[in-house]
């Protein structure tokens, strides 16, 4: 375990909490190699839970953060992203605009990672070159505000309670707010189509959305290439395909 992964990840849920939207697991204690959580009771789904956590992330994404790629307010250094047993560096830093944020931070340092370990073929790391530049040139911004993210917000994160639909283990930063609703996506969160009804009550996403989903999950996607080997290489490069 790196040093510092546990702080890392209260900070992120403090970060979080601090929003006054979605429920986030309660940090009890932290030290720098333990991390004690308030325990959950788990529920099923229900379309109204599910249409109460949309609008909760949503009001926890308008909170906002101070530049994209920013970390939780005095979090110093980078963070972390991926499973407990091999998380990988999250480059954290301040950029103006999402696409150079998502290249320089998110893509780029985990093509190199694919390219020097061979995990990806010359041609395969070709497209993501090529996805990163058009990325810098802001193909694909939106003009939205820096969110305050969850940015590891797979179905797995969010356990359902009587409480409402609760957030543990994030990578907490200012990032896209259609990444958290890529991610919900990527591995089919439960109640997902409530989810988004709800969270457009509150915000409705940019037009197009639906068109970056596979763009969003992209990073996801590289960091289970890397962690779990060139598996998920021919889906990551199917998705990069289509927006290059």
């Amino acid at each position: 375990m790196p040093a510092g992964y546990f702080l890392w990840e209260a900070a992120g849920l403090d970060w979080l909490a601090q929003a006054g939207g979605a429920p986030v697991v309660k940090v009890v204690e932290v030290g720098a190699h333990h991390l004690d959580l308030r325990r959950l009771d788990p529920v099923a789904p229900t379309a109204t839970a599910a249409e109460d956590f949309g609008r909760a992330l949503a009001t926890t994404h308008s909170a906002g953060a101070a530049a994209y790629g920013a970390g939780p307010e005095d979090w110093q250094g980078d963070g972390f992203f991926g499973p407990l047993e091999q998380p990988l560096p999250l480059p954290l830093g301040s950029w103006d605009h999402w696409g150079a944020f998502y290249a320089e931070a998110r893509l780029a340092p985990l093509v190199r990672r694919c390219r020097d370990a061979r995990l990806l073929d010359v041609a395969g790391t070709d497209v993501l070159d090529d996805l990163c530049a058009r990325l810098v040139d802001g193909a694909f911004d939106t003009g939205d505000a820096p969110a305050r993210i969850h940015g590891d917000l797979w179905s797995g994160n969010v356990l359902w309670t009587a409480g409402g639909a609760t957030l543990i283990d994030p990578a907490a930063h200012g990032g896209h707010r259609e990444n958290d609703l890529a991610l919900l996506a990527l591995f089919g969160a439960p109640q997902l189509e409530r989810i988004r009804a709800g969270y457009d009550e509150v915000h409705p996403l940019a037009a197009g959305w639906q068109d970056r989903v596979g763009l969003h999950q992209l990073h996801c996607l590289l960091v289970h290439v890397v962690v779990y080997g060139g598996g998920y290489a021919d889906q990551t490069l199917r998705v990069a395909a289509a927006y290059t």
